[in-house]
């Protein structure tokens, strides 16, 4: 036993480190509570795939996992060879029997550490190397909170956790440095003194070329794939960075890594799902990663939106609201579902479902320019204004959320604000010169007759997508209309030939041959336009219109008279179409059909001057026969 003035010894030179651990602990008692004072007084939640161990039910897996992981983590710091961002899901496999030679390492680990504690009581009896007690405590006490041993950490090893205990290892390794020195001679000092600095050297090198894989998100979560293959995590993280890029066949490889890995990874499933062409398959994913995680609310909005694209409505929306409900702050399934009952002109409940996601996430720009969109295409009294304003809540959280720029332009053009869409249309092309900036402002440049500037900006958009029928063909439009009907006649043809179908193709051919003035083939086209039977009943109305000017011109009046009567049949309000069935029976002597055909046509548009002048050849006309009978008579 220690004599009385050495425990006294002992206790006068401990009692600053007591006072300084006191002032530590306090620290550490104050952070902690704070910390579980902004997490509502709970603790965080963690999965399986973050620490596999501690969801074990076998308590000796447990233990032997957790003291192995001890001794893993006493390896990194001896010999950092093999670094990763992320040690979870596979990276280090459960110890699970008394039999793995992993077990050695633990034991190892156990005997040294005994060994350097009694080597500690021992030195504080004899009053001597502190500095070991200091660094075992650096080691220990820092790694504690990571080790399991209170609560449940979210992971399996983090190299962070060992940047204090490193402190603790610096000391050891300097204090064994220090005794060699004094059992060897000179030429052993030399030997230590060139070991330490290779070792130095290889350390500086290791941190050199560890830096350089943090420079991009690429390079990181690659070398996790490249450093730790059968880490399901890894493979995860990297098939994310690869989607994000668009390199979807490399994402859709990885994201099966991570499934034969770890098949219960719901998250990569659902992943998997969003990049799958087929929408049997993905589904098919979709209902596997709800099966394992019922809760996953991109899943349920990602399976809902793809029901709700096959008109599965009832189910869609089932699975929009589970995704709101377990997602109260995702703000795309608010959209979506809003939409949903938009479709279905369910008008209160869209309205109630986008305020209550604007409620939950009022800093979602996305989510006020869609509730703009839908207020402009639900066109009740005061919509628009309203619209406007969330189009400009969107801007202003997203300066560059050009959509809502458009969507702008689009309002201002059809209050006939020329200049202001003009404004915003350009504003947007400032952030991303689009095709969905590019054909609006294009169609506003046709539709006020600036037609050499609406010609460049579709050239533009045509060029960024080839490929877009409706692009090449509103060029077309603008080319025919400028007079270089040769290149749209070539550019409709080209159209056609790729797609059959494009009944407006036929309709530009035949204004183009109408204004070449070869009636037979402006015919021809209009004709092949009506065989496509088209549902709309203005656009019906608009292609008979245009068959009876071809027929008119070929002085084929009867057939002419029918198919503008087929044109008013389907739209009573073509105005043109009933001047022209007054002019047909105006030419043909039928006076009173024809003031009958033109009377209506005077209702649909009073102030038209043909109208009037027509109307009043035909009362000179009448008079001019009424005349001539009264002198027949007399």
């Amino acid at each position: 036993c220690l004599p009385v003035d050495g425990i006294r010894g002992v206790l006068s030179m401990a009692r600053p480190f007591l006072k300084r651990a006191t002032t530590v602990i306090s620290y550490v008692i104050l952070i902690l509570g704070f910390r579980l004072w902004i997490m509502g007084g709970s603790m965080p939640l963690f999965s399986e795939q973050d620490n596999p161990a501690s969801f074990s039910p076998h308590r000796l897996t447990r233990f032997l996992t957790y003291s192995y992981l001890l001794s893993f983590n006493a390896w990194l710091l001896l010999a950092p060879i093999t670094l990763c961002y992320d040690w979870q899901v596979g990276s280090i496999p459960l110890v699970e029997s008394m039999l793995d030679s992993r077990n050695t390492a633990t034991a190892l680990f156990g005997m040294v550490m005994v060994a350097l504690s009694l080597h500690c009581l021992l030195a504080l009896q004899k009053l001597e190397h502190r500095e070991v007690l200091v660094g075992l405590l650096f080691l220990v006490f820092p790694f504690i909170p990571a080790s399991n041993l209170f609560f449940r950490v979210g992971f399996v090893v983090a190299e962070r956790v060992l940047y204090m205990p490193s402190m603790g290892y610096c000391i050891l390794v300097v204090h064994g440095l220090n005794k060699l020195c004094t059992l060897v001679g000179k030429w052993g000092i030399t030997a230590l003194t060139a070991s330490t600095l290779l070792l130095l050297l290889l350390f500086s090198w290791k941190t050199v070329k560890q830096n350089e894989i943090w420079h991009s998100r690429e390079s990181l979560f690659r070398s996790g794939v490249q450093t730790l293959p059968h880490n399901a995590k890894v493979h995860y993280n990297y098939a994310n960075f690869l989607k994000d890029q668009g390199r979807n066949e490399e994402a859709i490889f990885h994201y099966k890594t991570a499934l034969r890995l770890y098949p219960r990874h719901a998250s990569a499933l659902n992943n998997l799902g969003t990049l799958t062409k087929d929408p049997g398959e993905a589904e098919k994913y979709y209902r596997q990663a709800l099966q394992l995680n019922p809760q996953h609310n991109r899943a349920l909005f990602n399976l809902g939106n793809l029901l709700k694209s096959q008109e599965k409505r009832v189910e869609a929306e089932l699975l929009l609201r589970e995704s709101i409900k377990f997602g109260p702050l995702f703000a795309d399934a608010y959209s979506s579902l809003a939409s949903l009952l938009a479709d279905q002109e369910q008008f209160p409940e869209a309205d109630e479902i986008y305020l209550r996601g604007l409620e939950q996430c009022p800093e979602s720009s996305d989510l006020h320019n869609n509730y703009g969109v839908y207020l402009v295409d639900r066109g009740e009294p005061g919509d628009v204004q309203r619209a406007t304003v969330h189009y400009h809540t969107a801007i202003r959280l997203s300066p560059k959320h050009h959509v809502a720029m458009v969507n702008l332009g689009r309002v201002s053009r059809s209050s006939n604000r020329n200049k202001e869409a003009e404004a915003w249309y350009k504003r947007a092309l400032q952030v991303t010169r689009s095709v969905d900036v590019l054909s609006p402002l294009g169609a506003l440049y046709y539709n006020t007759g600036r037609y050499e500037e609406s010609l460049q900006v579709y050239k533009e958009a045509a060029a960024l997508q080839p490929g877009s029928s409706e692009i090449r063909l509103a060029l077309a439009q603008v080319l025919a209309i400028i007079g270089k009907t040769k290149e749209a006649e070539k550019m409709a043809n080209q159209i056609i030939v790729e797609k059959a179908g494009c009944l407006e193709c036929y309709r530009l051919l035949s204004a183009i041959y109408s204004k070449q003035e070869d009636y037979n083939k402006a015919l021809h086209a209009i004709e092949k336009a009506l065989q496509m039977k088209p549902k709309d009943p203005k656009v019906v109305s608009e292609i008979y219109f245009s068959k009876g000017n071809q027929l008119r011109e070929l002085n084929l009046l009867d057939l002419a008279f029918e198919s503008y009567k087929l044109a008013v049949d389907f739209n009573p309000t073509q105005a043109q179409a009933w001047m022209n069935m007054g002019g047909i029976q105006h030419i043909k002597g039928n006076y009173i059909p024809a003031r009958e055909y033109y009377e209506k046509a005077l209702q649909l548009v009073p102030d038209s001057k043909l109208l009037k002048e027509n109307l009043a050849k035909l009362d000179r006309l009448e008079k001019r026969i009424q005349a001539q009978k009264a002198t027949t008579e007399s």
